[in-house]
């Protein structure tokens, strides 16, 4: 009815729906791919989701392990902390037990210390006490000794008047009786008698008692010197020897008046020690030695601080470490040893009470109590060292001093001591202590202030000082630290002032090096070397560090290094060997400081070189007593000894190449390094017959001419 009302067709409609149907099927077709579509994402969307929700299970499941692991972790680090914190308890129980118990056993070491020193002081006052009770008993006896021998001198006056008496009236022999014979010997006379009565005894020999050799010495030093004893009677009565000369009262006082040596024993006499016997015999023996070194080469000894006899050999008496000890009497019981080696100089430490225990650091000069012993312990050190004809060489700090007191405005430059100098002794370029003096003659030791030793009043106190150390200490020579740091000039000036046996300046420079390598030309250096002793005018010698620099690498099979383009030693021996020290170490380089150590390895081929050659060679220390080497240097002692070798010594220098050295020493010593085969029958120019001394294979040899 509608569609007719409308007039619509209804087929229109019919067809219009169809449209809209085919329509909405498309609509539905494209729905449903999209809804396949969505599906489809869906699908992998729950694929996703379900790897997802697998992932999360395995995290889940770590998270649970790593939570796990964390408590057990915990657990155990609880445990550990705790069994660490028993641990520590315990330790520290026993730290403050051993503490405790070292506490104790130093507080009863301390008692037992101060125990001993109280014992020691009762001791010495006991043994002070003593002396002087014996000093008492030695002068009674020298007065009962005097009165003795002025009443002896009265007696005999007498007799010696009855008897000239007697001779002068010229009695004759039977007028005496026939049992006596006065016979006359220039004033002593003697009766012979065939009655051996006590009597004519006492008259002919005098009274006997025993007296000291020292006294008697001296007896006879002031008494006459008899003629040869006479053997008749007429030989007596013509003689004209015939004043009776007896000492006079002044002269007996002053042999009674002498003072007891110490040690002196008084039982009932006064007896000489037995030191001075053992002096005596060291000098004797010195003298000897002496006599029989000029008698070889009396052209060739040349006494004077700078060479000493020219035939010295130095031993370094300490190290780095020594002070650690009670070095003077260590060092005093080898002093025998030493001499018998063939040493004859000891260079010893610094005696000087020091900064620096090492000594190197002097405060109050005049003060040897240092860190190697007292004042007394230096002086038997160095009388031991004389008993055995051994130089004292003492090592002198004179470039710096260190201060006692401070200045007003806070800089160490006060000195203190018997030398109380002040401001004006520091050099004025030194800006760590405010000196007052002119500007230093060498180069600044910036630890310490420099004395400026351009002031007059500075080196009047060190010329007395130095004097004192000789006079009252006993020094011979001197060893003299850091001479770059004032002029060689005032070295000179020391040295004519204190009048040393030997004198060694240490002028340390450093050789010339390229590339990381030891130059071959180290001419620079050792004339430095030997502009410092120049400008000492010769006084003084120094330390070939030119040649000890070399040594390090030449043994190293470069003994090409050994000689220069003249053909010389390469080394300040080369140029000035009396004044040449040649060393491989010493305290600083060697020692526990260890700045420029030689080569072990090498170490008997540079003691083969120095002991052979000119120059003054010294002997470490350590290397002596503590390398095991003592007899090895030994021997190359005696084959220098042997050799005549001397500082002044010619060298001739046959071959000096990578494989090995030879030189001819004076006129009597060949010697060869490294592995070169050669001996003196393959060498043309030496003529002679050679022997074999010392044979250490590729090392060394020594040959002397026989």
């Amino acid at each position: 009815m509608e569609t007719f009302i409308d007039g619509t067709s209804p087929f229109t409609e019919i067809a219009a729906v169809q449209g809209e149907n085919i329509k909405l099927q498309g609509i539905i077709s494209d729905i449903e791919s999209q809804l396949m579509i969505a599906r489809n994402e869906a699908d992998k969307l729950k694929l996703e989701l379900e790897s997802t929700r697998q992932q999360i299970q395995t995290f889940e499941q770590r998270a649970n392990d790593a939570e796990k692991a964390l408590f057990d972790f915990q657990e155990s680090s609880r445990k550990n902390i705790l069994k660490q914190e028993e641990e520590m308890k315990s330790m520290l129980e026993k730290v403050k037990k051993d503490v405790a118990e070292r506490t104790k056993t130093i507080s009863k070491a301390f008692k037992a210390d101060l125990k001993n020193i109280k014992a020691t002081v009762e001791a010495a006052k006991e043994v002070a006490h003593c002396k002087d009770y014996a000093y008492l008993r030695r002068c009674e006896a020298l007065q009962r000794s005097l009165k003795a021998s002025e009443d002896s001198l009265k007696m005999w006056r007498q007799r010696a008047e009855m008897a000239e008496s007697l001779l002068l009236k010229e009695r004759l022999q039977d007028e005496g009786g026939e049992d006596s014979i006065y016979v006359v010997n220039g004033g002593r006379i003697d009766l012979l008698t065939d009655v051996d009565s006590q009597k004519w005894k006492l008259l002919s020999d005098g009274p006997r008692r025993e007296i000291p050799q020292w006294m008697a010495r001296r007896i006879n030093a002031v008494s006459p010197k008899f003629p040869p004893k006479k053997i008749d009677v007429a030989e007596a009565l013509t003689s004209k020897f015939r004043s009776l000369e007896l000492p006079t009262a002044d002269e007996v006082w002053s042999i009674a008046r002498e003072k007891p040596k110490e040690g002196d024993a008084l039982i009932e006499h006064v007896y000489e020690r037995e030191t001075i016997e053992r002096k005596r015999k060291a000098l004797e023996r010195g003298l000897q030695r002496k006599t029989i070194q000029w008698q070889r080469a009396p052209e060739q000894t040349k006494l004077e601080p700078g060479t000493g006899t020219g035939r010295e050999i130095v031993f370094q008496g300490f190290n780095w470490e020594s002070w650690r000890r009670r070095w003077y009497l260590e060092l005093a019981a080898k002093a025998a040893d030493l001499s018998h080696c063939g040493v004859t100089a000891v260079w010893l430490p610094p005696p000087t009470q020091s900064v620096s225990p090492q000594g190197y650091m002097p405060s109050d000069l005049y003060n040897l109590n240092s860190s190697y012993g007292s004042v007394e312990e230096l002086k038997y050190c160095i009388e031991e060292m004389h008993s055995q004809d051994l130089l004292a060489l003492g090592d002198v700090v004179l470039n710096h001093r260190c201060a006692q007191k401070q200045s007003p405005n806070g800089v160490w430059n006060i000195f203190g001591g018997q030398l109380a100098w002040g401001p004006e002794a520091i050099v004025c370029d030194d800006p760590n202590f405010e000196g007052r003096g002119n500007p230093s003659s060498g180069d600044i030791f910036h630890a310490a202030p420099n004395i400026d030793h351009s002031q007059d009043f500075v080196r009047k106190d060190i010329k007395g000082w130095l004097n004192w150390l000789r006079s009252d200490i006993g020094y011979d020579g001197w060893r003299l630290d850091f001479v770059r740091g004032f002029s060689g000039t005032y070295v000179k000036e020391y040295i004519e002032a204190s009048n040393p046996a030997f004198a060694i300046g240490e002028y340390w420079d450093s050789l010339a090096y390229e590339h990381g390598s030891l130059c071959y030309n180290q001419d620079a250096h050792r004339q430095r070397i030997i502009n410092w002793i120049n400008a000492t005018g010769g006084t003084s010698s120094a330390f070939d560090i030119t040649t000890k620099g070399i040594l390090h690498s030449a043994l190293h099979n470069e003994y090409w290094r050994l000689i220069d383009p003249q053909g010389k030693p390469t080394g300040v021996m080369g140029w000035w060997a009396s004044r040449a020290v040649t060393f491989l170490e010493n305290h600083d380089t060697g020692s526990t400081q260890g700045h420029w150590p030689f080569p072990r390895d090498k170490l008997m081929q540079g003691y083969a070189y120095i002991l052979t050659h000119p120059g003054t060679p010294v002997i470490f220390y350590d290397h002596f007593y503590d390398f095991g080497i003592h007899d090895v240097i030994a021997e190359l002692i005696e084959a220098r000894r042997r050799g005549g070798i001397h500082c002044r010594s010619s060298i001739k220098i046959y071959h000096a190449n990578n494989e090995g050295y030879v030189a001819q020493v004076g006129d009597a010593l060949v010697m060869k390094l490294g592995q070169f085969d050669w001996n003196p029958s393959k060498e043309n120019q030496l003529d002679g017959s050679w022997h074999k001394f010392v044979d250490k294979g590729t090392d060394y040899q020594v040959w002397l001419r026989q």
